[in-house]
Formats: structure tokens, sequence, C-alpha cells
């Protein structure tokens, strides 16, 4: 079983307390506020004093965070600072000069992904939600409740680190040499010809392998392994306004998977707040250039396959990972079909578990239907995914964006699935 550990506020002081938490990445962070995931926390300078405001994702040095003796610093000796120490709500944050124990300067990031002023109650909050550029964090109450106190840690994907979890059997620094032994534990999902998979590095079952998978990929060039042509029977991605979703079916006895193993869930969290994969990152292009997905959900079997990456205030509750023995149709209802390889928009699935004002749990009897798929349009069908280099362009950044395949079919179709 894979269930995250749930801290009630209570409990998150009560750690708060004893010790300072830090994320489960590593090294440098990007801190993104989790209304969007394509902005970033920003120093304006480096110096005292210095305004810390959003602006857009571009992994400068003003923008990468490490989490170090219960302070979050940035150009190597600032200090995310709380200005005069005033607790009042609406009070905007600012670096200073790191100073050892320093109260102003002591944060702990919860499991509720808040950044949390030591010992105050009071949270890094997205001042009046807006995630436009230039605008101010504050501190203010801290609320379990609000989506302006959630921040996302995660990387640019220019520069990911050659490990981004402890105990990471694999690498997210996987170059650009793709290679049928490699290690590499970045995915991508953007469409239905360019995706990733998650399978065993060799021959096993997902749930003994779950902790060490690698990405397998329909696209070279990222350093991953590629799935080997043939193996996909069928594809599906859609975009919703809050997730991408691939389904599909195949032969995954192709990518290391064991003949007749029914497979498992994949997640970014684990049991002890690592992912299965340990240290596995998600990015794509659909919602923005080169975003990381920081909430994913993903099943796969010798035979099927679901992935779902989600964004926004929603995302945990669309990209659930609670319910890991129920697999891919319960989980993510949507075509699965063989011999078909598409491109849709849709509406977003209803929540997983989630019936009226009712959430039903794993393991109580009984066990509701699944949700009916959401409606699609526009579906484009395309060739099945061969192995190639993606289409894309290099911007000035580094990062990858990436042009539509081509169509094969010119008038697109609407149908309820």
């Amino acid at each position: 079983m894979r269930y995250s550990l749930a801290v009630t506020p209570a409990l998150s002081l009560l750690f708060t307390l004893v010790k300072a938490q830090t994320p489960a990445y590593l090294g440098a962070l990007l801190l993104e506020p989790g209304l969007n995931n394509g902005k970033c926390l920003t120093a304006a300078s480096n110096t005292d004093g210095a305004i810390v405001t959003i602006q857009a994702c571009a992994g400068t040095t003003a923008q990468k965070w490490t989490f170090t003796a219960g302070s979050v610093k940035v150009f190597g000796n600032k200090c995310l600072d709380v200005p005069s120490g005033s607790s009042t709500n609406g009070n905007k944050l600012q670096i200073w000069t790191c100073r050892a124990n320093n109260p102003n300067q002591q944060f702990s990031y919860t499991g509720a992904k808040h950044l949390s002023w030591t010992n105050h109650g009071k949270c890094l909050d997205l001042s009046g939600g807006s995630v436009a550029d230039g605008n101010r964090p504050q501190i203010w109450d801290c609320s379990s409740s609000s989506a302006n106190q959630v921040w996302n840690t995660g990387y640019s994907a220019n520069a990911l680190p050659n490990k981004s979890e402890n105990g990471q059997s694999g690498t997210n620094a996987c170059g650009t040499t793709s290679s049928q032994s490699s290690k590499c534990q970045t995915a991508w999902i953007n469409s239905a010809d360019d995706f990733c998979l998650w399978a065993p590095p060799s021959l096993g079952n997902i749930g003994d392998t779950e902790r060490d998978e690698v990405a397998w990929c329909t696209k070279s060039g990222r350093g991953t392994r590629t799935i080997p042509n043939g193996a996909l029977k069928g594809a599906h991605f859609v975009k919703t306004p809050d997730y991408v979703q691939i389904t599909g079916v195949g032969d995954f006895t192709k990518i290391n998977i064991r003949g007749g193993d029914s497979g498992g869930e994949l997640d970014p969290h684990g049991a002890d707040g690592n992912g299965n994969p340990v240290g596995g990152l998600v990015f794509g292009n659909t919602f923005g250039s080169a975003l990381q997905y920081h909430e994913w959900t993903s099943f796969i079997s010798d035979k099927e396959f679901c992935f779902r990456a989600c964004i926004g205030p929603n995302a945990a509750r669309n990209c659930q990972h609670i319910y890991d023995v129920m697999g891919c149709f319960w989980n993510m209802p949507a075509n699965y079909d063989a011999g078909k390889y598409e491109n849709c928009d849709a509406d977003d699935d209803l929540p997983m578990g989630v019936y009226g004002t009712s959430t039903w749990h794993q393991g109580v009897s009984p066990t509701p239907t699944a949700h009916p798929a959401a409606k699609s349009s526009n579906c484009v069908a395309i060739a099945s995914p061969t192995v190639g280099a993606p289409k894309r362009r290099r911007w000035d950044s580094g990062f990858e964006q990436y042009a539509r395949a081509p169509e094969v079919t010119p008038a697109p179709t609407s149908r309820p699935q």
C-alpha cells in the first residue's frame, strides 16, 4: 500500500516545534505557488532588504532556494526573512544576510506543502491569490484549506540534479543519448505519440520494483530508454482544464514487466514521502514550457497503462493516489481501445472516490462503481507512435517546447466516451 502521511494542523504545529521539516527534494529548489506551476518565488536582488515576488520561472539564481538549518536560503548567504519580526497578517517578505538561529529567518516545510514561520502559526501566503508577476507574498495565519499557502518545490527541466531524492537508484540528469540500459527517472507527457511510462529497469513485477522504475519513452533524445516499436497497441491522450492524461494498451513485457503481472500504482509521494519511483520527476509542455507536474498518478500492468499529471489548486484531488489497488479503469475512466491513437480535449473526470458529498475509502464495503468517463471532443487521430526524436525548438532558457505531431485525419471528431 502507498498511502501518504496525513498531517493535521495540530500535529503539523507539534512537528514544527520539535524539528524543522524540509522538502523531500534535494539541493537548490524552485518554490512555486500551487496555483501556478509556472511561477516562482524570486528575490529582487542579492542585497539585504531585497523584496521577494512572484515571477515567471526561468531557473535563475534568484529563484533557487535551499533548505538549511531551518532557514530558506538564496544566493548562498541570504535568507527568507520576516521584516522586523512582525507577525501582523499581510507583512511582506524580504531576504537578509543569514544569521544563525535568527527567529525571523526560521521556516519549516510542512507535510501540507506549507512554508511555516517556525513557532508563530504563520505561513507564506500568496497575497490575494494573485499569480501576476510582481505580486509580493506575505505572512498570514496558517490555514489547511487555503490554496494560497501551497508551495511546490521542484527543478528547472534544463538544470536537473543527478539525484533528486535520498535513496534514489537512478538519475534525473539523463543527458540526450537514449539507451536501453538507462537509469533515467525523468519522464515527459505531451501527446499520444510523445509520452513516457514507468517500468522496471530489469524484468520484474511492478509491486516489487516500484521504488526503482525508470522512464521508457516513445521519443529518443532525453537520455531515457525507448518503448520498442510495436509494444504500444493503443494510446489516447486528453487535455482537460486541470490535467493531461494518457491511457492505452500494449505488450509491456517488452519493457521488462513480467507476463501476467496485474501491475500497480506509481506516484510522487510513496509511503515515506519519497516517490514511487524514488526521485521520479514528470515534465510536460501542455500548460507551459517544460512545466514540472508536482502531482501525478500512474498505473501499469503487462497489458494496460494510465498516466495522469495535474496542475492547479485541485491537483492533489484530481491526481489522488490512495486508491492503489483499484486499477486504471476505476481511477482514470477513459478510452482504452486497441488499434487507435488520438489526441483529444476533454472535461475533467469527477475526482476519484468522491460521490456527491461523500468520499469513499479503499477497503470499505461496498465498493462503488467507477465514475463515467468525462466527455471528450476535438479528437484527432494520429499514426502509431514510433521511436524518433521529438519535434522541438530551443528557447533561450534551454527549455524544450514541442510542436504538435502531424495530423493524419484532417477533420476532428467529437464524441462522448
